[in-house]
């Protein structure tokens, strides 16, 4: 049976080095004119949720589609990381990295979600990669995050409690490919059941 969350996902911005230097320059500009001090954070809602296998819709005034590959730790009880999973994290191309807006992050199925839980493993460890159509198009190595998932988790609770079910999403890389309706895109990694998603028209 396909995992599906079973509590709220956060995902996190600027938790990788590539991502972080290649946004350097903006992160001096107003508002925030400096680089932010605390994890920023934000929701994938319900509607976004998309099985492994499962169809994800691009709505018609949308050419293009940001492909985010990155690896969920899905939490148990106490705080405790109950496993990870593959997750597909997309978007709608957008400049604002540090506030994306709802519309460009929580279109209806924008989240493909991995298979099957994997329990254990050292998450600086992971190497994730994307194929688009077969073609290797992306590689991220996680041992390049800012705060490594132990470091992630306690900096996020310092400000919010993570509830058995709730799924923290570890960052997605620079250099996210760009995919379109009728690609089929891959996301794997050793260890990981992968996972498989199709852009597909939205229907009318």
């Amino acid at each position: 049976m396909s995992y599906l969350p079973t509590g709220t996902v956060y995902g996190v911005l600027l938790n990788f080095r590539e991502e972080v230097q290649e946004l350097a320059p903006q992160m001096e500009q107003s508002p925030y004119k400096a680089p932010p001090k605390a994890p920023v954070l934000y929701v994938k809602t319900a509607n976004t949720w998309t099985p492994s296998g499962g169809d994800v819709p691009v709505p018609t005034r949308v050419s293009e589609v940001e492909v985010g590959a990155t690896v969920g730790m899905v939490m148990g009880e106490r705080g405790a990381v109950a496993g990870y999973v593959l997750m597909n994290d997309f978007s709608v191309p957008h400049a604002n990295f540090f506030r994306p807006p709802v519309k460009f992050k929580c279109l209806d199925g924008f989240l493909g979600i991995g298979g099957a839980l994997r329990s254990g493993g050292d998450p600086s460890g992971f190497v994730v990669q994307v194929r688009i159509n077969g073609e290797l198009r992306h590689t991220a190595d996680f041992s390049h995050l800012v705060r490594p998932a132990e470091q992630l988790l306690a900096d996020v609770g310092e400000f919010m409690t993570l509830h058995a079910g709730d799924v923290l999403m570890l960052g997605c890389n620079a250099g996210r490919p760009l995919a379109q309706a009728g690609d089929r895109i891959e996301i794997s990694a050793p260890g990981f059941e992968p996972l498989a998603n199709t852009l597909v028209p939205e229907a009318a």
